[in-house]
């Protein structure tokens, strides 16, 4: 079973297209097909897809890129070529027995073998320096590198030695130019950044490694390359994986420094310089205001698994994870927006709270009795066209980590982040109303907040997830189902004749 969410695409009224398995849809079934019909209005830049099903995204994914309009132009100059550089993670195994594995034991998931760019692990593993990704440039030429984090659970660090990168949009959306060394993405971000070819022409590592919040779990260490080579420029090579003359190929790549694996202050500067090329339109007056917590949490065992079955974080425990206290369980038979547009009962509730049902000091010492979640198939209900602010607020239940919370069928406004418990007298002072950065997925601070804005214009049920997949198969999610508003381009559109059966 397989099928794909175009991650970020904006779905207006085709929810039906958005992918993830039992949310809008069952499974495509073995040698069945489904044909998505969408179509993207108003986003430009980068986004990208990928198989919604348990850990299949491992291996199936894909970059999709949004150009300007035929005749219309970049809002920076025009860049000599685009790269897209999409950053994966690998299992020397089959990634869907390590889950199984793990959902088998109650615990964490083995760490991945090797962080890849395009497909490769470069050349400091030891398997693979023959097929590293070779990325050219030209002196001089100023090009577009599309950068894509499709790894499973990590928060990826990424750097080209000695080159500055110029940071110029994100999940689709422009952004007011800065230039930094270092980028981060949380897995389901895509950042454009500009690189400019102004060094003496020669091999230069581009590299890749984790960025690590959560203390004392285990991940993987290794790094990633692959390499920006120079070229002479009566050599043009269309092709970045064949080896083309130019620089001679023996010269050793200059390896660049990467951030410690837990600099959290490097991942705060970065996401601090995200600014809206121009004023833009945040919702100012708020219609439903929602507090979310998000992490991680423990269940008890059920009396009859065995010992090798409750491997959690404390003994007889399995791990888990919520929202508002509340593990999310997908159905099995149908998906909710089926259940949603026919009426069906008994396959979701609309209960799901819009705060956490006990207030605790989140990222402080939690009482072990706030450490187990309730199971449910809750959805939170929006009124269409209601202007909404979700506070995300993570708590160190367990670990407190950056979790990349991803929205489906929508972009939002990030008009703060900041660390601790989110305080309404204190930190609303701090909100950007002017120039927020538009975006699909914030990565809420480790043992911190962000706040996000969107008005809710598109009629479905949008998962509202981690994007460590790690935690979306414990239960870190919830369903926003958006309404119908008055009449038929308010409304969703009816199911497609070729939807998959269940």
């Amino acid at each position: 079973m397989a099928f794909f969410s175009g991650h970020g695409v904006r779905q207006m009224r085709t929810g039906w297209a958005d992918g993830p398995e039992f949310v809008t849809q069952c499974p495509i079934r073995p040698g069945g097909s489904y044909t998505y019909r969408f179509t993207v209005q108003g986003q430009e830049g980068t986004l990208w897809w990928h198989a919604h099903s348990s850990w299949l995204r491992a291996t199936v994914y894909g970059a999709l890129i949004i150009r300007p309009r035929e005749g219309e132009p970049y809002p920076f100059p025009k860049p000599k070529h685009e790269t897209p550089i999409l950053l994966g993670e690998w299992w020397d195994a089959n990634p869907i027995d390590v889950v199984r594995q793990a959902t088998r034991t109650g615990g964490a998931p083995n760490v991945s073998d090797a962080y890849t760019i395009n497909g490769q692990p470069g050349d400091l593993y030891k398997c693979s320096s023959k097929d590293t990704t070779i990325v050219p440039i030209h002196a001089g030429e100023t090009n577009l590198l599309r950068v894509i984090n499709a790894a499973l659970n990590q928060p990826l660090f990424f750097t080209v030695a000695n080159h500055k990168l110029t940071v110029v949009g994100a999940d689709a959306s422009y952004l007011k130019p800065f230039t930094t060394k270092v980028l981060i993405l949380g897995p389901g971000q895509t950042t454009d950044v500009l690189i400019t070819g102004d060094q003496p022409p020669s091999r230069y590592y581009m590299a890749a490694r984790a960025y690590q919040s959560a203390q004392n779990a285990a991940f993987d260490n290794t790094t990633t390359t692959a390499i920006l080579e120079y070229k002479s420029p009566n050599h043009h090579n269309k092709h970045s994986h064949h080896r083309a003359k130019g620089v001679k190929n023996k010269t050793k790549p200059i390896m660049p420094p990467l951030p410690a694996y837990n600099d959290t202050n490097a991942v705060t500067s970065f996401s601090k310089s995200f600014r809206s090329p121009r004023k833009v339109e945040v919702p100012t007056e708020i219609d439903q205001s929602l507090f979310f917590t998000v992490g991680l949490g423990i269940k008890k065992c059920p009396k009859n698994f065995g010992p090798k079955r409750c491997q959690g974080p404390i003994n007889g425990t399995r791990f888990t994870a919520s929202m508002n206290n509340v593990s999310f369980v997908l159905p099995n038979n149908v998906s909710i927006l089926q259940a949603h547009h026919l009426g069906i009962p008994g396959v979701f509730t609309t209960d799901f709270p819009g705060k956490p049902p006990v207030k605790f000091d989140y990222t402080g010492n939690v009482s072990r009795s706030l450490w187990q979640p309730v199971p449910g198939t809750k959805a939170h209900k929006l009124k269409f066209g209601s202007r909404v602010q979700i506070v995300l607020q993570d708590t160190s239940i367990v670990t407190p980590e950056n979790h990349p919370i991803h929205l489906h069928g929508y972009d939002f406004y990030i008009v703060a982040e900041g660390f601790g418990n989110f305080d309404p007298k204190k930190d609303t002072a701090k909100f950007n109303l002017v120039d927020p950065p538009l975006r699909n997925t914030v990565a809420v601070p480790v043992n911190g907040w962000a706040v996000i804005r969107f008005v809710a214009d598109n009629p479905g049920a949008w998962l509202l997830h981690c994007h460590l997949d790690v935690h979306i198969g414990w239960g870190l999610a919830t369903v926003l189902l958006v309404e119908n508003g008055v009449g038929k381009l308010q409304s969703i559109e009816p199911p497609p004749v070729d939807l998959p059966l269940c």
